[in-house]
Parts: structure tokens; sequence; C-alpha cells
């Protein structure tokens, strides 16, 4: 990322991060864009972090990204179709703190579709944290849950934090290891 301060050209709602409380960035302050993944951008504003969702990110000169079709022919999706688009869309959640999303840390534990309608599911999907006294839990399942409910035939996601079987870093993908350099 850029080492120039952006402007913020509104005010904002961030989550401070690691606790995850929400607050409001005020218009006109610096702040600097450390991380910008899955749509969403840490900034570290006055010596402190914050999570800004990507719905927000003209306030820090960033394009809004826009959604995607499921279908490039607008034809209904089978369920396997769809695992793999949550799949992707899971893919797309990250840590603030981390480069590596939720999947590759090996935070999601289970995700399942339910049909509730003719082309209609119901997303349950069960997620962790590296560590229980994480404050950005809610943020992160918010994120999780948004993601899932931008896709067209999901009306409703339900995400639970769980800490059985407890998170450690063997959870990881090779992958992920590899871009934290922990192998």
């Amino acid at each position: 990322m850029s080492r120039d301060p952006v402007t913020l050209t509104r005010d904002v709602e961030a989550a401070v991060v690691p606790v995850g409380t929400r607050v409001t960035l005020m218009k006109g302050e610096q702040a600097h864009i450390t991380q910008s993944l899955g749509g969403a951008h840490t900034v570290v504003v006055n010596g402190n972090m914050f999570r800004i969702d990507g719905k927000d990110a003209d306030a820090i000169g960033l394009e809004v990204e826009t959604k995607r079709a499921l279908s490039p022919t607008g034809a209904p999706v089978t369920q396997e179709q769809l695992e793999k688009q949550v799949w992707d869309s899971l893919k797309t959640c990250y840590d603030p703190e981390i480069p590596v999303n939720i999947v590759d840390l090996g935070l999601i534990y289970d995700c399942h579709l339910t049909p509730i309608g003719k082309d209609n599911y119901k997303a349950d999907v069960k997620m962790t944290l590296t560590a229980p006294g994480c404050g950005m839990g809610p943020v992160l399942a918010q994120d999780v849950q948004n993601k899932l409910i931008s896709l067209e035939p999901i009306d409703e996601a339900n995400v639970e934090l769980v800490w059985d079987p407890p998170w450690n870093q063997g959870m990881m993908t090779e992958a992920a290891k590899l871009q934290l350099g922990l192998m």
C-alpha cells in the first residue's frame, strides 16, 4: 500500500482493531491505508488501527466494489455450483491484521447450505477466531454473513462463532503458512 496518507472525504463508521468497537472517523482526518483485501480496508488514523467496510471505500478515495453475478447467463445455479461460489466468497473475508483470507487461515469449520425454496438457500457457518478474546469476532462474523447474503440464491445466513476445537496454526493451509513466513 502507499505510504502517503489519504484524507477522509466524509465521516465514516469504522471498527477499532482489535477490539471491534464501532466509532466514527471524521472528515478531514489523515489515514494511512495498511491493507485492502476482500473489499475491506485497514487504516491507521492518529496511531490507531481501524477497519473500514468496503461499502465505505469512497471515504478514503477508493472505489466501492460492485457485486458480481453468480451465473453469466442469469440461469439458476446448482447447489454444487453455489457451494463453490460460497467458498470463493468466504475467501474474500480477511482478518484486518493478517493478509490471509479466513478460509486459508482455517477459521471456517463448517458451511452447510439448506434449500428453503425452489432456487433459494440458507447458509449455516461455524467459524472461529485465532484468539477467543479477539474483539473483531462480531465484525468478521458480520462480514461473512454479508458476503453470503450478497449471493443471489442465499436468502438467509447464520454465522456461529465456536471455540471447539480451539484454533491453532496447524489448521492453516500450506499456502497461508508460506505467505506468513511460517514454513
